[in-house]
């Protein structure tokens, strides 16, 4: 008698699959293309590459200096007398590991940065994700990198729409025409004041 609850059983199972499958709807985005594409994402992309380069132009006076101190030291070695020769050793090798740490620094405060500035805009770019999902009835969307995906057809693909709808929800435009006003100068005449005679 079990043996025939269980066949039972899994017959309905099997006749509930194929149903159970076409209601299931998958889709997935490029989360990493999508924050380097949506014009917020560029904005905030270009504002962090130009603070880095400008710490790079640092980076890059401190590793000049270090290399004429280096210059100096090979052309004067054979006249310097040794404790000259030991002093400027050590203080090339002091520049040296100052601009090692200058450099740690930078690369901890660009990290820093960057997680800074694009955590508003990943989690803004999932609520769209599920505002696709729960508009167009997916299932599950996924994100391509961190699901791993080996392969999926291009019609999954819902980075484009994901890119789409998060520039019309978010113009990067709006930001200076939501902020307030300059406030105006007590001072200066106001435009509409009738002018004194």
């Amino acid at each position: 008698m079990h043996a025939a609850v269980r066949l039972t059983a899994l017959v309905l199972a099997l006749a509930a699959a194929p149903a159970a499958r076409a209601e299931l709807k998958l889709g997935y985005v490029d989360f990493q293309r999508a924050i380097k594409e949506v014009e917020e994402g560029k904005v905030t992309g270009a504002t962090l590459k130009k603070y880095a380069d400008e710490k790079q132009k640092e980076l890059n006076g401190r590793s000049d200096e270090v290399k004429r101190l280096q210059d100096e030291l090979q052309k004067q070695a054979q006249i310097l007398t040794p404790e000259a020769r030991s002093a400027k050793v050590a203080e090339v090798e002091r520049k040296m590991m100052e601009a090692q740490e200058i450099y740690m620094r930078l690369q901890q405060d660009l990290s820093a940065r960057e997680r800074e500035a694009m955590r508003p805009l990943s989690d803004k770019l999932i609520a769209v994700a599920r505002e696709i999902a729960e508009a167009d009835g997916f299932t599950m969307i996924f994100d391509r990198d961190s699901a791993g995906l080996v392969f999926a057809p291009a019609s999954l693909d819902l980075t484009n729409e994901l890119i789409r709808k998060y520039n019309a929800k978010f113009p990067v435009g709006a930001k200076a025409a939501a902020a307030p006003p300059k406030k105006a100068d007590a001072s200066a005449p106001k435009a509409d004041a009738p002018a004194k005679k």
